[in-house]
């Protein structure tokens, strides 16, 4: 991954949006199956903001958001239209793999191409995620 040249308006990417039902549970799925961090936990006015992440990573994470009307509650799982909500970088395809089937989580779409080695997992609202192990382009 290549830097930009041009200066960027921007610092960086901070949160991604992931409407739940329930933070609690999305909470020990982040954290149990795929090692999840909190960076920030706050109920303020009645409402939580619970943001998780890559541990290392601080400044690039998730909001679990608890969905609060009936259409949000109708996204939950299917904000991205069945197409990914996320990528993951991993050095170790496989540990991952063994780690998620010990943790109950299905995984379909193992592939490898010239450059990774990917798959695919859903969180428990069906939110999928893809695992990729980038080969080194140097190798």
């Amino acid at each position: 991954m290549t830097p930009h040249a041009e200066k960027s308006l921007l610092l960086g990417l901070g949160r991604v949006v992931v409407l739940v039902d329930d933070p609690d549970a999305a909470l020990a799925f982040y954290r149990g199956a795929l090692g999840f961090c909190v960076l920030h936990d706050q109920v303020a006015d009645g409402y939580r903001y619970l943001h998780i992440g890559v541990p290392g990573q601080e400044a690039v994470g998730l909001w679990l958001m608890t969905a609060t009307s009936d259409r949000e509650r109708e996204l939950i799982g299917k904000q991205c239209g069945g197409q990914p909500l996320l990528v993951l970088y991993t050095a170790d395809l496989d540990t991952v793999r063994e780690h998620l089937l010990g943790h109950g989580v299905r995984v379909w779409n193992e592939r490898e191409d010239a450059d990774s080695r990917s798959l695919h997992l859903a969180d428990l609202y069906g939110n999928v995620i893809i695992v990729a192990q980038v080969r080194d382009p140097a190798v």
